[in-house]
C-alpha cells in the first residue's frame, strides 16, 4: 500500500470514529435531559404526596374536634328547639344533634313514611308534622315501623292531636333522595327525609328548616324512637400514613435515578 493510501485509511477511520463520538455525545444529552425531567417529576410527586398527607392531618383534626361537639350536645341538657328567630343563621355545624325539645300537639293524618333500614331490620321512618305552642311546625321522625305496618300508619288519623312533648335530636335536612333513588312527591315515594319536599307535599306552612329524630318512649309499641346512628368515619390517619409512605417509596427512587446517573457520568 502506498504512503497515500495509508493517509487515506487513516483518514476515514478517524472521521468514523469522530461520527461515533458526536453519536454518543448527543445520546447521553439526550438521556441527560430525560434524567433531569425525570428528577423534576419525582420531586413534584414527592411535595404533591407529602401535601395530601398534611392536608389528611389536618382533616383529621378537624373530625376529631367535629365528633367532641356532636358527643357534647347529644349529652348536653336538653334546650327548646330553634324558633323562626334562628333560622336566618341555621347550618348543620352549629345546630345539627343538639337536644332539642318541642311541646305542642301532632297534626294526624298527615303522616309521611320514608324508606329505612335500621338494627331492626327493613322498613320505614314515621315522619309526622308537629305544631309548636310557640306558633310554628316541625317534622318529628317519631320513630321506625317494620314493613308490615305501612297501611297501619299511612291511614294513621287526628288522633295523635292531643298535647304532647316530644325530646329528640335535631336533625339537617336529607334533600333530594337517597342513593341512586330520588324522592318522588307525586307517588309519594321517600327515601330520605327532605323537609321542605316534604312540607310542600303535605301543605305545611312555617315549617322549621330541619327535624328531630324523637327519642326512645320505652314503651314496646311503634313507632320504635331513639334508633339515631350518629357515628363519623375517620380514617385520615390512615390515608395520612398511606400518602406519607407513597412519599417516602418515590424520594427513595428519586434517590437511585440521581445517584445512578452520578456513577454513570463519573465512569464516563
Amino acid at each position: 500500500m502506498s504512503p497515500i493510501s495509508g493517509v487515506g485509511v487513516w483518514r476515514a477511520g478517524r472521521t468514523r470514529a469522530e461520527a461515533k463520538d458526536m453519536t454518543g455525545s448527543h445520546a447521553a444529552s439526550k438521556g441527560s435531559t430525560s434524567r433531569f425531567l425525570a428528577v423534576v417529576l419525582g420531586i413534584l410527586g414527592v411535595l404533591m404526596f407529602l401535601g395530601l398527607g398534611v392536608w389528611q392531618l389536618e382533616r383529621r383534626v378537624w373530625k376529631l374536634d367535629l365528633i367532641a361537639r356532636v358527643d357534647q350536645r347529644i349529652h348536653a341538657s336538653v334546650v327548646d328547639a330553634p324558633g323562626p328567630q334562628d333560622w336566618s343563621g341555621f347550618s348543620a355545624p352549629d345546630y345539627e344533634y343538639r337536644h332539642v325539645r318541642l311541646a305542642g300537639h301532632f297534626l294526624g293524618g298527615t303522616n309521611t313514611l320514608v324508606q329505612a333500614v335500621t338494627e331492626l331490620g327493613g322498613g320505614y321512618w314515621v315522619l309526622t308534622p308537629m305544631r309548636d305552642d310557640r306558633g310554628f311546625t316541625v317534622l318529628v321522625n317519631r320513630g321506625f315501623i317494620p314493613q308490615e305496618r305501612k297501611v297501619e300508619f299511612e291511614r294513621e288519623n287526628a288522633a295523635l292531636a292531643s298535647p304532647a312533648t316530644v325530646d329528640g335530636l335535631l336533625r339537617i335536612s336529607e334533600p333530594g333522595g337517597g342513593f341512586l333513588r330520588r324522592n318522588d312527591p307525586a307517588a309519594d315515594r321517600w327515601y330520605s327525609r327532605d323537609v321542605a319536599a316534604i312540607a310542600k307535599a303535605r301543605g305545611l306552612a312555617d315549617v322549621a328548616p330541619y327535624f328531630i329524630d324523637a327519642e326512645a318512649s320505652g314503651a314496646a309499641g311503634w313507632p320504635r324512637g331513639g334508633l339515631t346512628v350518629v357515628t363519623f368515619r375517620n380514617s385520615h390517619l390512615i390515608y395520612a400514613l398511606t400518602w406519607f409512605a407513597l412519599a417516602g417509596m418515590l424520594a427513595m427512587a428519586l434517590a437511585r435515578q440521581v445517584f445512578s446517573g452520578r456513577r454513570n457520568w463519573d465512569a464516563a
